[in-house]
């Protein structure tokens, strides 16, 4: 694994460690290199009424906002789980929509440790974006 993909899974892997899920123990963690190069990390937030949690995409999107960036190059997500930690419909839709199709979305195997990446468009085939409310 290069360095720098070494550095964004190391983010995804600080914020894993604060994700906040008492109900399921799945901790996921997600890093985001925006297009100036500035890392950005979220994590999980569970809530008891269950629908109002946050995933660890949203939130690293969330925070990519509020600093005032717009544009995802590329990003980490990582699970406690030994499988890769795929992110769910809706963040893809999230990616998507702050991305461009190119943009990888890197998963980390936790049986082998290696790197697996994938574009968002990949993920995301025929996606629906801003691009079609015009």
């Amino acid at each position: 694994m290069d360095d720098h993909l070494k550095t964004l899974f190391d983010a995804a892997d600080k914020a894993a460690a604060r994700a906040y899920a008492p109900y399921s123990k799945f901790f996921v963690g997600a890093a985001i290199r925006t297009s100036s190069g500035q890392i950005i990390s979220g994590c999980n937030i569970e809530n008891a009424a269950y629908p109002a949690g946050t995933c660890a995409e949203a939130g690293a999107i969330a925070a990519m906002i509020a600093q005032g960036e717009s544009k995802i190059a590329e990003i980490a997500i990582v699970g406690v789980k030994s499988n890769p930690c795929y992110p769910c419909g809706a963040c893809r839709q999230r990616i998507f929509e702050f991305s461009d199709t190119a943009t990888r979305v890197h998963l980390r195997d936790g049986a082998t440790g290696e790197a697996i990446t994938h574009s968002i468009d990949a993920l995301l085939p025929h996606a629906f974006g801003p691009r079609d409310l015009a």
